[in-house]
């Protein structure tokens, strides 16, 4: 038997059955988790299976290996605080997709949970949750094993006036030491060095290139999916909005 309660943010919801839905749940300690939703596809609850909805899960499952069935309780306003602002849904969807397509199954990943609630605590605040998103990303691919080395420049142990990183290694590289090289090197916005830095023109551009870059080559394409969707029309959604 294999039972737990956690706190959890919903990733995905599809249909299944007649009235059920299977729902994909990013928990606080137990990490993402897929699970039935019995009546997931009734008016009452299909409102809280959107992307970005914290819940309070109650899993059950009789043999460890099987899909489980799962309560879930809604927890706070949620995505409903966003509806007057659908850039920040779109931004929302396109970080549940990141993260449900990112992430093992039934593998602790409390890292990722923490970005993804400091995203959703962010997203009220449109001039800065663009950067908190590169973030988010950055936090994901850290929890992950693939986290960006950004301390002191690779090639000459400086730490000052860092501003690319090597597309190869995540690592970062100075001015002075990158410019013979710079076409082939990443922009690294100051954002990603430290919030005080605050945010230029082209920073949120910049930093969704640097992590869009290494969740395709460590995490997306060595299993040959591409970056979702939702991540895509969320660049350009951006791009038309002037927030880039």
């Amino acid at each position: 038997m294999n039972e737990f309660e956690d706190d959890a943010y919903v990733l995905t919801a599809r249909v299944h059955g007649e009235s059920g839905a299977i729902v994909e749940l990013l928990t606080e300690r137990h990490g993402k988790y897929a699970a039935h939703v019995a009546g997931g596809n009734s008016r009452k609850i299909r409102p809280f299976l959107q992307p970005g909805v914290r819940v309070l899960v109650r899993y059950r499952a009789r043999v460890a290996e099987q899909l489980g069935s799962a309560q879930l309780e809604p927890v706070g306003e949620g995505p409903a605080a966003l509806f007057d602002d659908p850039l920040a849904l779109s931004g929302l969807s396109a970080a549940a997709a990141v993260a449900a397509g990112a992430l093992p199954e039934r593998e602790p990943h409390p890292g990722a949970f923490l970005a993804f609630e400091a995203l959703v605590g962010a997203l009220a605040h449109p001039d800065i949750w663009p950067a908190v998103f590169v973030r988010f990303e950055a936090g994901l691919l850290q929890d992950l094993g693939f986290g960006l080395d950004l301390s002191k420049c690779a090639a000459t142990g400086s730490v000052d006036d860092l501003v690319y990183v090597s597309p190869r290694t995540g690592r970062a590289v100075s001015r002075a030491a990158g410019e013979p090289y710079k076409d082939r090197l990443l922009t690294l916005p100051p954002f990603m060095l430290a919030a005080q830095y605050g945010l230029g023109a082209g920073d949120v551009s910049a930093g969704l290139a640097l992590t869009g870059h290494f969740l395709e080559a460590f995490i997306f394409g060595p299993l040959n999916r591409p970056l979702p969707p939702a991540r895509l029309w969320l660049l350009d959604r951006l791009e038309e909005a002037g927030r880039l």
